[in-house]
């Protein structure tokens, strides 16, 4: 089983403009909402790979109710925390001339709550795979995930984080099976400009050499690279098509990354498939669908 984490899951509330202008009343031209939180899209990507997954976290209020409704609609298996007081938060995404956002804070997180999902991590077993993704919520301790990971340290669990800098960095010693920093994240890490692949790679194997089992260094239009534990170095192909929407692409990537390799066992094919779902969902207006990851995974 594949279990996917967002501590903060979201309801994104997505409104178009022609041209957003402060200080008056501005009219939408078209409005969305998603059930949003990386691990959710992690999870999502994985329903239209027919993997199936359980995704974790804490939910609250009628916000909440409707991201447990909405996953079940899609045909995804949860099993949240419900907290007693607050709201789930609700991110506002404005598109416009230039796009801006304003996101909730969500509920506050106590420490019984988090040990209800210490607990919840108990049905993880050995051959599993945990996918820690996303930032932390103010009302956590900024150890959280290494705490889930220490409790679960001796199931021979596969690992998956998908977090940036110190969170990112503070979850190597527990050796994780793939990690996916872009280029603006590895320069934020090592505090330098990285411009070539060399300069990458030197980057991915320090990663490796603090614990990373695998690196995928995302390049935005320009593909991705995977540097692999078997040694090699694995190139991802690229498709020029016009960007929709950038919000998801990389939870994506990493989805697809996970169901190749459990599919095959080949981190090639695996990476392909985490490109594929990457650009089908850069693609399209919201996550992608089945059929485009499909077009997309001919088109490498």
């Amino acid at each position: 089983m594949i279990y996917t984490l967002t501590l903060n899951p979201s309801i994104d509330y997505v409104v178009r403009l022609d041209a957003f202008v402060s200080g008056i009343t501005n009219r939408a031209m078209s409005e969305e909402y998603f059930i949003g939180g990386k691990g959710i899209n992690v999870s999502y990507i994985l329903a239209q790979l027919n993997i199936k997954s359980t995704a974790l976290g804490f939910t609250a209020g009628f916000t909440g109710e409707e991201i447990e409704k909405g996953l079940s609609d899609m045909g995804i298996c949860s099993d949240f925390i419900r907290l007693k007081n607050g709201i789930s938060r609700i991110n506002i995404k404005i598109k416009a001339d230039m796009e801006s956002e304003i996101n909730g804070q969500g509920p506050h997180i106590g420490c019984d709550d988090f040990q209800q999902l210490l607990i919840k991590t108990d049905k993880v077993v050995k051959g599993d795979t945990i996918v820690l993704a996303g930032s932390i919520p103010n009302t956590v301790s900024e150890d959280a995930y290494e705490r889930i990971l220490k409790h679960i340290e001796w199931r021979d669990v596969r690992i998956v984080v998908d977090a940036t800098n110190k969170l990112l960095l503070n979850c190597l010693s527990f050796k994780p099976f793939l990690i996916k920093p872009n280029r603006q994240e590895l320069c934020e890490i090592f505090g330098r400009e990285i411009s070539d692949e060399r300069e990458m790679e030197r980057c991915a194997k320090e990663l490796m050499k603090q614990g990373a089992r695998n690196v995928i260094v995302s390049l935005g239009g320009e593909g991705a690279i995977l540097f692999a534990e078997d040694g090699k170095t694995y190139r991802s192909g690229v498709v020029k098509e016009k960007v929709l929407n950038t919000v998801g692409s990389g939870d994506s990537m990493v989805a697809g990354f996970i169901a190749g390799f459990e599919q095959t066992g080949d981190y090639g094919y695996a990476l392909t498939l985490g490109a594929a779902c990457g650009n089908a969902t850069a693609f399209s207006p919201g996550l992608a669908t089945r059929e485009k990851i499909y077009d997309i995974l001919d088109r490498l």
